[in-house]
C-alpha cells in the first residue's frame, strides 16, 4: 500500500476525528496495529495558527511516520498555504477534508459542504497539489458519497480529483444529510474505486475484523478506515490485521495490557496538553475505554470528579487491577452497549 511514494505498513488507517485524533491518540493506535493515521483538521485560516488549538495539532514531536496531517477550508489560496505551513511543521502528507458533516464546518461551507460546489473543491485541490508538488508532498482527499441522497457527486469529484493529482481518497459511506446516523452503504465506495486507478479507502461503520473483510470484499477498496469503533479500543487494528491474514479471531488482550496501554496514553496526553487541560481532556478517553467494561459506568462517574494527572492514573490503575482479579481477559462488550455508544456518538 502506497500513497504515492510513501509506502505504509498496511492497509490500516485511522480515520481523522476532530477532538480525538491528537498525536497521542495516533501514536497508540500505530503501536496497536494502525499502518497510517491522519491528523484532526488544521484550519487554513492563518489568524488561528498561532492558537493554543492549533498549535497543538502541528505537533508532530516523536510521531512515527508517515506524518499525515488534514486540512480545511475554502478558499483555494489559504488551503495551498495552509499546506505549506503543515510541511514547514512536519507534514509528509497532506489531506484535505470534504467529508466532515459538522454544520460548524459545514455552516462556512467547509468540509462535506464543499461537495456542493465541484468548480471550488476542484480549485482547491489542484491549488494544494500545486503547492505539494515541488516538496514531494502527496495530496489525499476525504470525502462522503454526497451532499445528501439526491446528489451524490462522489464519483464525478474522485475523477476530477485523480485527473487534479489526488494520491487517494477516501469515502465515508454516508452523505453530509446523513451526519453518522443510519448505516453506511459501500456500493458507491465501490463505484469510486471502478472509476478511479488511484487507491481508494473504505470508511463508515467498521467496527470488527469480520466487517473489515466484508467491507473490503464489497467494495473492493484498497484500504479501510476506522474511526469511531476505535475510541475505547484502539487495539482493533492488531485484531483486524490478525483476522485478515490468518482467517482467525485473535485473543482478547489481558487486563493488565489493557491497562499498560491507557497508562503509557495518558502519560504521552499529559505531556501534550498539561495538567489542567490534559486532565479534562483524558476523561473522554478513559471513558471510552472503560464504558462496556463491568463497573465502568460508575468508575466513568467518579473519574470524571478527579483533577489532577496523578489522581487520574491512580484511579484508572486501581480499576484495572480490580477489574484483573475476576477476569484475566478483557470481557467482550455486548453488542447494546456497543450499539448505545455508537448512537451516542452520532
Amino acid at each position: 500500500m502506497k500513497i504515492g511514494h510513501i509506502e505504509l505498513p498496511n492497509s490500516l488507517f485511522v480515520a481523522p476525528m476532530a477532538g480525538v485524533t491528537d498525536r497521542p491518540f495516533r501514536q497508540l493506535c500505530k503501536r496497536l496495529g494502525a499502518g497510517y493515521a491522519v491528523s484532526e483538521m488544521v484550519t487554513s485560516r492563518r489568524d488561528l495558527w498561532n492558537s493554543l488549538k492549533t498549535s497543538r495539532r502541528a505537533n508532530h514531536d516523536g510521531e512515527v511516520a508517515p506524518i499525515a496531517v488534514q486540512i480545511a477550508g475554502t478558499e483555494a489560496a489559504m488551503m495551498a498555504e495552509a499546506a505549506a505551513y503543515n510541511i514547514d511543521r512536519g507534514a509528509q502528507i497532506i489531506d484535505i477534508n470534504m467529508g466532515c458533516p459538522a454544520k460548524k464546518v459545514c455552516n462556512k461551507w467547509a468540509g462535506s459542504a464543499l461537495m456542493q460546489d465541484e468548480p471550488l473543491a476542484l480549485r482547491i485541490v489542484e491549488a494544494v497539489v500545486a503547492a505539494c508538488a515541488p516538496r514531494n508532498v502527496p495530496v489525499t482527499l476525504k470525502m462522503r458519497t454526497g451532499w445528501c441522497h439526491s446528489e451524490r457527486n462522489a464519483v464525478r469529484l474522485a475523477r476530477g480529483a485523480e485527473q487534479a493529482g489526488i494520491a487517494m481518497v477516501t469515502v465515508h459511506g454516508r452523505t453530509r444529510e446523513q451526519g453518522y446516523k443510519g448505516q453506511a452503504e459501500y456500493d458507491t465506495v465501490a463505484a469510486v474505486k471502478a472509476a478511479v486507478s488511484i487507491p481508494v479507502v473504505a470508511n463508515g461503520d467498521i467496527d470488527s475484523p469480520h466487517k473489515a473483510r466484508e467491507v473490503l470484499r464489497l467494495t473492493g477498496a484498497d484500504a479501510i478506515m476506522i474511526g469511531r469503533a476505535a475510541q475505547g479500543r484502539p487495539w482493533i487494528f492488531r485484531e483486524v490485521a490478525h483476522f485478515l491474514c490468518t482467517g482467525e479471531e485473535l485473543q482478547a488482550p489481558e487486563v493488565l495490557q489493557a491497562k499498560q496501554w491507557l497508562l503509557a496514553h495518558l502519560d504521552d496526553h499529559y505531556g501534550l496538553y498539561g495538567e489542567y487541560a490534559g486532565v479534562r481532556s483524558a476523561r473522554k478517553h478513559i471513558g471510552w475505554a472503560v464504558r462496556a467494561l463491568p463497573g465502568g459506568e460508575a468508575f466513568r462517574a467518579r473519574m470524571n470528579q478527579l483533577e489532577t494527572c496523578e489522581s487520574q492514573v491512580l484511579a484508572v490503575s486501581d480499576w484495572f487491577d480490580e477489574l484483573a482479579e475476576s477476569h484475566r481477559l478483557l470481557p467482550a462488550p455486548s453488542a447494546a452497549a456497543n450499539d448505545d455508544y455508537l448512537q451516542e456518538q452520532a
